[in-house]
């Protein structure tokens, strides 16, 4: 593959849908229902570009047994600067209507709307690395936020998501390089993305998620709230997520999907984690990145295999980031 098309690239991503929370009490709604506060977003209009915590959130949606319903990278976008709130949530597209769903559910007579608006709206990526030459201009007349930078061999890449509503003349174009390059650096972030196989799989401490900003444990209650609190102020959290790798194999293409077991070897009953997502390198295609939720001790005890307890094997790397005491 060459260089240049890894060192930048656009794509469209079918994998991934946009919710829309809009109206007077839309804030309020949300503010009951994530992990992160949406109080004090920043206005973001359209064709400009939402970036830092001031303006992008990653917010978690929890159960009431505290654990992930679904994630979202989360902004807000209002029609027009005197126009209502309208909050977007890009997320995974298997996971976008039901939780739309449920999300509405909340409402009762407030002023808000929720929609599910994953066929009416494309979502599109591009990623460059910082003072590449390259630049990609925000899509007119779209949603844009900017996600944390990914640092890959001392180069850093900058990542942004876009979504455009879908006309009569749309035309979808998946470029298969920019999108192998856009997942492996999504991997490599160690920011963790709920799709429908690891749904209620992971309490939000158990995927690093208060180490990547996305929880505010000093805003209100919401669903699961005592429990995501009790693990961290108790250090019940005996689990984490790792970034790891396997070599490139048929078992390993089979079995490199999110929600795959990881097994001790030796030990053919007792999972000791979860794959939460992974991507094939696309500067070595005989690499699997894998970002994996695993139990802490099972690092210092065996080999960890994924799939099966004697399948591929996984080699752990280090995380981009420290992770926050517990």
């Amino acid at each position: 593959m060459s260089a240049t098309n890894l060192n930048h690239g656009f794509t469209s991503l079918t994998d991934w849908g946009l919710i829309l929370v809009e109206g007077p009490d839309a804030a309020t709604l949300l503010q009951s229902q994530f992990s992160n506060s949406v109080v004090g977003l920043k206005r973001t209009i359209l064709g400009d570009i939402a970036q830092g915590l001031g303006s992008v959130r990653l917010v978690g949606y929890c159960n009431p047994k505290g654990r992930l319903l679904a994630s979202a990278w989360l902004g807000l976008f209002p029609e027009s600067n005197d126009a209502d709130d309208r909050f977007a949530l890009f997320i995974s597209r298997d996971i976008a209507a039901s939780t739309a769903k449920r999300l509405s559910m909340y409402v009762l007579r407030s002023k808000v709307k929720v929609l599910d608006a994953s066929n009416d709206w494309e979502v599109f990526a591009s990623y460059q690395k910082l003072q590449s030459e390259q630049f990609t201009a925000p899509l007119k007349d779209s949603l844009a936020l900017r996600m944390p930078d990914v640092l890959i061999h001392n180069q850093t890449f900058q990542r942004t998501l876009f979504a455009k509503r879908k006309t009569e003349s749309s035309n979808s174009v998946v470029d298969q390089i920019s999108l192998m390059q856009w997942n492996n650096l999504e991997v490599l972030s160690a920011i963790p993305r709920i799709v429908l196989a690891t749904q209620e799989q992971f309490v939000p401490q158990m995927i690093n998620f208060e180490s990547v900003a996305g929880i505010d444990f000093k805003k209100g209650c919401y669903p699961g709230q005592e429990i995501v609190a009790r693990s961290q102020y108790r250090g019940a959290v005996k689990r984490r997520l790792q970034l790891a790798h396997v070599s490139l194999s048929p078992a390993a293409l089979e079995l490199a999907k999110p929600g795959v077991e990881l097994f001790l070897e030796g030990d053919v009953d007792q999972p000791c984690g979860m794959l939460v997502l992974a991507a094939t390198s696309p500067e070595n295609i005989d690499r699997i990145n894998l970002q994996v939720e695993c139990k802490l001790d099972a690092l210092e005890l065996a080999n960890i295999h994924l799939g099966v307890s004697d399948g591929p094997l996984l080699q752990i790397d280090h995380l981009p980031y420290h992770l926050l005491e517990i």
